[in-house]
């Protein structure tokens, strides 16, 4: 069976290289030309002699996620929906391995810059009351490559008009601090000089408040930005809307955030998707100021996306009122208005398309 080479480091490839009796640079080549050229054809990757792209044909494969479908929105996102197939090895056994599994990734074109939201697990055990994705469950974790491959199918995809810098936001289906090893290894190679090149500057994972999940990613070297899923005011409704909050509740979560290393020119980021009527009240903003006092932080609004789901978004007049109350105390905030509402390619949308297929199968 061949050997599957999208998601391998270099020094992996490396020793791949090297345990079929190659120089072991011969990896470090097949790295660079994967990445940073994005030659998925053994073929066309002319730094390697013939005979060798010949063998790894026959050896090897580079299996980009294949795109099903694409759904462009009216503001000129795109939205794709990839099916992953079973799981491969190093999938964990109890989380979905050997289970086909469909996933989303959207492009998101903008004036000198390009986001793509990736996602890497099928589904999410996470249950935030107040997000579509969650009514999937957790199908099974992402690999490496199947997390990396979400950015070059995006890329490729759009290769005649991209931008000259690119984001990625890791915030799609699933939880990636529920998925560290994968998640981790697919950052490295997105970071990487010499792989897709992108600057820490402007890759940001999201997480729901996984405590051991920030205290490791605090001890990487390398590593993303980081934003945080807050959402409530106090611990009470933060049970009622993220259940995740019964096991590192908002006290822990601060705590955590607050021995967090930033490196000189970071912020950490506090999501808060603003639920009409739940919390969006100005004590609810009040709260939040005496939460994220001694942070260094910004916080994001996100006006919640319509959904199949017992909420409803907040008043125009709401969401302002909560950016005055934060802004007047000093608290750097931003409105986020949400792309690609109309594909159900939003924040907390990403599961309509799929659930509509799986209810056809």
């Amino acid at each position: 069976m061949p050997v599957e080479l999208l998601g391998k480091s270099q020094q992996e490839l490396r020793e791949w290289m090297a345990s079929l009796g190659e120089p072991a640079y011969r990896g470090a080549q097949v790295y660079h030309a994967l990445y940073a050229e994005r030659r998925f054809d053994f073929a066309a990757m002319t730094n390697l002699p013939a005979g060798l792209r010949e063998r790894l044909a026959r050896e090897a494969s580079i299996t980009l996620p294949p795109v099903a479908r694409k759904y462009h929105s009216a503001d000129g996102s795109v939205r794709y929906l990839l099916p992953l197939g079973a799981g491969a090895a190093g999938v964990p056994a109890g989380a979905g391995a050997g289970r086909a599994a469909t996933v989303e990734a959207v492009y998101m074109p903008s004036e000198g810059r390009q986001t793509i939201c990736i996602s890497t697990q099928a589904g999410c055990a996470v249950d935030c009351k107040f997000c579509l994705t969650a009514t999937l469950g957790l199908v099974r974790n992402l690999t490496a490559g199947e997390i990396v491959g979400q950015v070059l199918v995006a890329l490729e995809e759009n290769r005649e008009r991209l931008a000259a810098r690119t984001n990625v936001v890791l915030m799609g289906q699933g939880e990636p601090l529920l998925n560290y090893e994968a998640t981790m290894a697919a950052v490295r190679i997105l970071l990487d000089a010499n792989a897709v090149g992108l600057s820490p500057r402007h890759v940001t994972l999201s997480t729901s408040g996984i405590v051991p999940g920030i205290e490791r990613l605090a001890q990487e070297k390398v590593r993303p930005k980081l934003a945080v899923s807050l959402n409530a005011s106090n611990d009470a409704q933060r049970d009622a809307i993220m259940p995740i909050n019964r096991k590192y509740p908002i006290g822990a979560l601060l705590e955590a955030c607050r021995r967090y290393p930033l490196r000189p020119w970071e912020r950490l980021t506090f999501e808060y998707v603003l639920l009409g009527g739940v919390n969006d009240a100005p004590e609810d903003a009040r709260r939040v100021v005496r939460l994220l006092s001694n942070l260094r932080a910004k916080v994001n609004l996100i006006p919640w996306n319509p959904g199949e789901l017992p909420y409803r978004s907040p008043a125009a007049s709401a969401v302002e009122e909560f950016r005055r109350i934060l802004a007047e105390k000093d608290v750097p905030v931003f409105v986020r208005s949400s792309r690609g509402q109309d594909i159900f390619a939003a924040c907390g949308q990403l599961a309509v398309i799929q659930s509509a297929i799986e209810s056809r199968a």
